[in-house]
């Protein structure tokens, strides 16, 4: 989903030539129905393999490249090829930050620079804050490697999505864990303000489902909110959006 950082965000799906408002479908039945895959490299009727390419692609694309899992990995600095050299500059050899997020608990990632906000808003942090901004993904990647052995990089999808949201002390946390950054990115440290971020979004207390098209290939409930690339439904399912990238769908109103 696209968004729009607004309060709350404000969530767009693009279909075919138009934008569906996600939002307005909140509150309503609605019906997600599998219809088929569409790679998001080739564009062929593929089953989608990993992060929305097929298997062809997902090993040949310079898209689906180990350094976009594991930017520590990044060589475009050196002006070493992993399988497009030009594009692995493109992405790779522009300003990054590294951050710590809450997303039901303090976390640490990072991102280029211009995707953010939106990097926090899809991952469902409803609070942010940049602690480095570096030249290039690679010292990101040192960066990350170095802090996740004291804090963790992953979120916790149940507690995001079903805990009520707790403000957390972002700064003294990254007070904390200064001490542990490599030499070599210290020199990157920039003193910025934490970031709040509203969702259309209440938990309702409920334990949370996750659900998916390849197992359950037509989806009907009631919309209850969204948050992440989440979204909500009132009997305690959530479905993932970005982890169905390639697969093509209908979405009706019930």
């Amino acid at each position: 989903m696209e968004t729009e950082d607004f309060s709350p965000i404000n969530y767009f799906l693009p279909i075919e030539n138009d934008l569906l408002q996600v939002n307005q479908l909140i509150g309503k039945s609605i019906q997600v129905k599998h219809t088929g895959f569409q790679c998001l490299n080739c564009g062929d009727d593929h089953g989608i393999f990993r992060q929305g390419f097929c298997k062809k692609c997902f090993f040949e694309s310079p898209m689906a490249g180990s350094w976009i899992m594991k930017p520590e990995e990044s060589k475009a600095h050196l002006g070493v090829e992993d399988r497009d050299l030009e594009f692995e500059k493109q992405i790779q050899l522009q300003p990054h930050v590294v951050y710590l997020s809450n997303t039901g608990a303090i976390k640490v990632g990072i991102t280029r620079k211009k995707q953010l906000p939106t990097r926090w808003i899809d991952q469902g942090a409803h609070q942010a804050l940049t602690i480095l901004e570096v030249p290039n993904r690679y010292l990101a990647g040192v960066a990350e490697v170095a802090l996740k052995k004291h804090i963790s990089d992953k979120t916790n999808f149940r507690v995001m999505l079903s805990k009520k949201e707790v403000c957390l002390d972002l700064k003294q946390h990254w007070n904390s864990l200064k001490a542990y950054l490599p030499e070599q990115v210290k020199s990157f440290i920039v003193e910025n303000e934490v970031v709040e971020i509203n969702f259309p979004f209440e938990p309702k207390g409920k334990d949370i489902q996750s659900t998916n098209l390849s197992k359950e290939p037509e989806l009907n409930g009631a919309l209850v909110g969204i948050k992440g690339q989440y979204l909500l439904f009132e009997d305690g399912r959530v479905f993932n959006v970005r982890s169905h990238e390639g697969y093509r769908v209908e979405i009706r109103l019930n």
